[in-house]
């Protein structure tokens, strides 16, 4: 029983001069690795000044009013920069009361300027959120073409700086090179 005490202490003082030597070097690395991380996180982040001011005039409460496939539809939108201002994300909800359709829309920045990312997901559900669209942002016009297998999309934004508003136009692939109509709303400020 006199030993144990002894031995106890002997592999104490063992025990934290080979956890040093082992420490130590990966403490060295682990700062270095979160160090060049956030390097790398902030140089990616452009200021707000260098954002896209065509999906700037995006951000705000909108009310869309058109049509779907001909019929009249009315939508509320909610636009908004999420995940460190690299996307401008669009919230549409149907106003009847139980909505008849939703839809979350994330439009990226691409590091290639005036070009974005578009991801489309709403209440058709996760096969048609496949593929992605890409596209352009420049002057007053957002457009973007998503290549869905059955028909692609092409959608046009058109933002109108003399009365504050846009029109959204959506037409879908007819099959033989052309577009036909499948949506388009006006879209006002609420």
């Amino acid at each position: 029983m006199i030993q144990t005490p002894q031995l106890r202490r002997s592999a104490f003082v063992i025990f934290p001069a080979a956890f040093a030597s082992v420490a130590k070097p990966v403490l060295v690395a682990a700062l270095i690795a979160v160090s060049l991380w956030s390097f790398d996180l902030s140089a990616q982040t452009p200021p707000a000044s260098q954002r896209n001011a065509l999906l700037e005039e995006l951000v705000g409460h909108w009310r869309m009013e058109g049509s779907v496939r001909g019929k009249p539809v009315a939508y509320d939108l909610e636009a908004q920069r999420i995940l460190d201002g690299h996307y401008v994300e669009l919230h549409m909800k149907d106003i009847a009361r139980p909505a008849q359709y939703e839809a979350r829309v994330f439009i990226g920045e691409d590091t290639v300027s005036n070009r974005v990312i578009v991801h489309w997901l709403d209440s058709f559900g996760a096969a048609y959120s496949i593929p992605y669209g890409e596209g352009t942002a420049a002057g007053d016009t957002l457009q973007f073409d998503i290549p869905y297998p059955g028909a692609p999309f092409r959608d046009t934004f058109v933002f109108r700086s003399k009365d504050h508003t846009w029109l959204f136009r959506l037409e879908s692939g007819d099959g033989h090179g052309g577009w036909k109509l499948f949506a388009e709303y006006v879209v006002r400020k609420d």
